[in-house]
């Protein structure tokens, strides 16, 4: 005589019924944790600019003044010709780009020195992750 083994599985509706249930979780977490994903880039790079003016009281500190716009941020790197006391580099590991994988940009004002970073969109103005980031002194 044989028995009967009878397996237990999964019928389909149960597989479609789990399968529409995770999906609509993925449809209400997805974004939010995207979202977040993208403040943190503009985090990102609020702290590495206030870590370049850091860098740049340093060079002030060292040099008498700030690296001129043309002398840029590569001054913290590299010796700039014109910086009598230089004790450089100030900055470990080079020069960041900005979480966009962007240049940051610096200039030198009269009241002080500004760096940017312009954002996901590489482009002045913007909303959001789109924003400028800077720091003006």
């Amino acid at each position: 005589m044989r028995k009967s083994v009878r397996t237990r599985g999964f019928t389909l509706i149960e597989l479609l019924v789990v399968l529409a249930i995770l999906t609509m979780l993925a449809g209400l977490v997805g974004p939010k944790v995207l979202g977040s994903l993208g403040g943190a880039k503009s985090k990102t790079a609020a702290v590495q600019i206030a870590d370049l003016d850091k860098s740049l009281e340093l060079f002030k500190l060292d040099v008498g003044r700030y690296p001129t716009t043309e002398e840029g941020l590569n001054a913290l790197v590299t010796k700039p010709a014109s910086a009598n006391g230089w004790n450089g580099p100030y900055l470990k590991g080079g020069l960041p780009s900005d979480p966009w994988g962007n240049a940051y940009r610096y200039s030198t004002l009269s009241a002080g020195i500004e760096i940017l970073s312009l954002g996901s969109d590489n482009a002045a103005g913007g909303e959001g992750e789109a924003a400028d980031v800077r720091n003006t002194k």
